[in-house]
């Protein structure tokens, strides 16, 4: 039986502009956005948004992991509490729709370390509930092409993008070549706009994704005061 596997993740409070823009555009498979962009039909904008809706709307802090040995979700979720607790807010971070690696995505428009140094403390702190990554994770990995820094992270921490690599980002498309990556980034960036408008603020949420290729779903929000 495939273990369930748990991701550390900041997203909008729950009844932020941001997440109902976002939950609106990334909608039910079979049901599709209210009002798609020009030139995009159904079926191509359920190829395009198959990945993030699976993943559910978010940006990654600690990147999806199995539980370790002998670690258990109650214990996670009371060291999370814990932790979230214990550290200050964070400032809201402004963010642009952005062409992030060929794929469409929500991105600080200004410096954000606070938000990066929140990151490299979640992969840090919560490594002690995380299960070695298997040799086909780790192929899948190396497949993309990593650099030495990457391929030491991927050894130490079981993922390649994290501190130094680390790019803060909440996923809306996968990824699509010119010219329909920029059309459709124009027509995102006008849908969020509002959304947007001023600086968004983030709260560390618990997600589980219950079995391979299923659907991501919230185990609990933790706010700024834990």
């Amino acid at each position: 039986m495939n273990s369930p596997r748990y991701a550390l993740y900041a997203v909008p409070p729950a009844d932020h502009p941001l997440q109902t823009v976002a939950a609106a555009w990334l909608a039910g498979e079979t049901d599709g956005p209210a009002l798609l962009p020009d030139g995009l039909g159904l079926a191509r904008w359920r190829e395009i948004t198959a990945e993030p809706r699976r993943y559910g709307f978010h940006g990654t802090l600690k990147p999806p992991f199995a539980l370790a040995p002998g670690a258990h979700l109650d214990d996670l979720a009371a060291a999370l509490a814990l932790f979230a607790a214990a550290r200050p807010p964070l400032e809201p971070v402004r963010l642009a729709v952005a062409a992030l690696s060929g794929f469409l995505a929500l991105i600080p428009s200004d410096p954000a370390p606070a938000l990066s140094a929140l990151a490299d403390c979640c992969v840090d702190a919560f490594d002690r509930f995380r299960a070695p990554a298997g040799e086909a994770e780790l192929a899948r990995r190396r497949s993309a092409g990593l650099s030495p820094r990457q391929e030491a992270h991927l050894q130490r921490w079981g993922y390649p993008y994290v501190f130094d690599q680390f790019r803060y980002h909440m996923t809306l498309t996968g990824r699509l070549a010119e010219p329909e990556r920029e059309r459709i980034r124009a027509r995102l960036a006008g849908r969020f706009a509002a959304a947007i408008a001023a600086p968004v603020p983030l709260e560390v949420a618990l997600f589980e994704e219950p079995g391979p290729n299923r659907p991501f779903r919230l185990v609990r929000r933790y706010n700024s005061t834990g």
